[in-house]
């Protein structure tokens, strides 16, 4: 199973909504529920899923902060804008 984490600067509202959204494509992609697991959160808390989490979606500016996760912008799954190229990144990365 991978772990998804979904951060922006509150951890609620934005972040919960790409969650799941980003959990839907998945799942239109062939992706079962059982295969994956996806937490939105606060982008302070990052740093304790970094040795857990397999990918980082990211609403907020990552910032001069590097993490070690594959990490991806949630933006395009608010807007619209490129979502499809942005998925296929994550697919990519997913089945790694």
């Amino acid at each position: 199973m991978k772990t998804i984490i979904v951060a922006c600067g509150g951890g609620i509202a934005t972040s919960q909504t790409v969650a799941v959204k980003l959990g839907n494509l998945l799942e239109e992609a062939g992706i079962r529920k059982n295969e994956f697991n996806i937490e939105a959160i606060n982008i302070n808390s990052i740093p304790s899923y970094e040795n857990v989490a397999d990918l980082y979606v990211s609403i907020s500016p990552i910032g001069e902060k590097q993490y070690s996760l594959p990490t991806f912008s949630g933006v395009p799954f608010l807007t619209g804008i490129g979502a499809k190229e942005e998925l296929e990144k994550i697919l990519a990365e997913f089945k790694k």
